[in-house]
C-alpha cells in the first residue's frame, strides 16, 4: 500500500489571546514512501510539533494530515490510535525503556498491546533484537545496559511491529558520535530492509545530508525543502 504522507496548510497555535504562541504556521509539504526524510532546524523552530501532529500525538489548529489517501483527523481517537499502533513506530533521545524488564519483554510491550498472540510475540521479539545485534541480551534486565545498547533496543522495540512510518526524535542526542553513528546507520539500514519511511528529527546538518529529503523549519515555517542526497 501507498503510504505516502501529504501535510497540507497545517497550522499549530498554543495559548490565547496575549499568551498565543504560534508553532506552525501553514505548513506544506509531501513525503513520498520508503523515504529517509530530516526535519531540521533550531530549538523552537516547530520541527517536534510538526513531527507530533504528522504522527497523530497532537492535533493541529487547522490542517489536516493525509497518510495512505486517510485524513487521519477525521478518525475517531480509537481509529487513530489503532493506525498508529500497526502502522507507525517512535524512536526518541529518551530511551524510555521498562529497566526492571528483561530486553526481551521491554521489545514485546508494543505487541502485547497489539494483542498478537504469545508464541508469536516471542519470535517477533526475537527477531528485531537479533536485527540490533542484541540477541544475547535478551534475558538481561534493560537497565544494566549502556547508552548505545539501550538505544539499540528502542530501536528493536520501534521495529518489531514492522511499522510502515518510523519516527525518530534527535534519536542520537545521548550519545556518543561513534555509537550515534552506529544508530544512525542501523535506522538506515532498517528503512532499506522493511521498507519503511524513516521520518527524523535533528539539528545535525550531516546527518541530515544523509537522508533523500530534508525539510528546514525556521518560526514554525518552512523555509527550505531539498531532495536527494549530498
Amino acid at each position: 500500500m501507498n503510504k505516502m504522507i501529504e501535510v497540507k496548510n497545517l497550522t499549530k497555535i498554543y495559548g490565547k489571546k496575549d499568551n498565543k504562541f504560534t508553532a506552525l504556521n501553514d505548513v506544506s509539504l509531501k513525503i513520498k514512501s520508503n523515504s529517509t526524510v530530516s526535519i531540521i532546524g533550531k530549538s523552537g523552530s516547530g520541527k517536534s510539533t510538526l513531527m507530533h501532529i504528522m504522527s497523530g500525538l497532537d492535533e493541529p489548529t487547522s490542517g489536516s494530515v493525509v497518510i495512505a489517501d486517510k485524513n487521519i483527523f477525521e478518525m475517531s481517537e480509537r481509529k487513530i490510535d489503532s493506525f498508529r499502533a500497526n502502522e507507525m513506530s517512535f524512536v526518541f533521545q529518551s530511551f524510555f525503556i521498562e529497566a526492571n524488564a528483561t530486553c526481551l519483554q521491554n521489545v514485546m510491550l508494543p505487541l502485547e498491546i497489539a494483542r498478537v498472540s504469545i508464541t508469536k510475540r516471542k519470535k517477533l521479539a526475537l527477531d528485531a533484537l537479533r536485527a540490533v545485534e542484541l540477541e544475547d541480551k535478551a534475558n538481561v534486565k534493560a537497565g544494566t545496559l549502556s547508552g548505545g545498547q539501550k538505544q539499540r533496543l528502542a530501536v528493536a522495540r520501534a521495529i518489531v511491529n514492522k511499522p510502515s512510518i518510523l519516527f525518530a526524535d534527535e534519536p542520537t542526542g545521548n550519545l556518543d558520535s561513534v555509537t550515534g553513528d552506529k544508530i544512525m546507520n542501523l535506522i538506515f539500514s532498517l528503512n532499506k530492509k522493511l521498507g519503511c519511511t524513516v521520518i527524523l528529527v535533528t539539528h545535525d546538518n550531516d546527518l541530515a545530508k544523509q537522508t533523500d529529503m530534508r525539510i528546514r523549519l525556521k518560526d514554525g515555517k518552512i523555509e527550505s525543502i531539498d531532495e536527494g542526497k549530498k
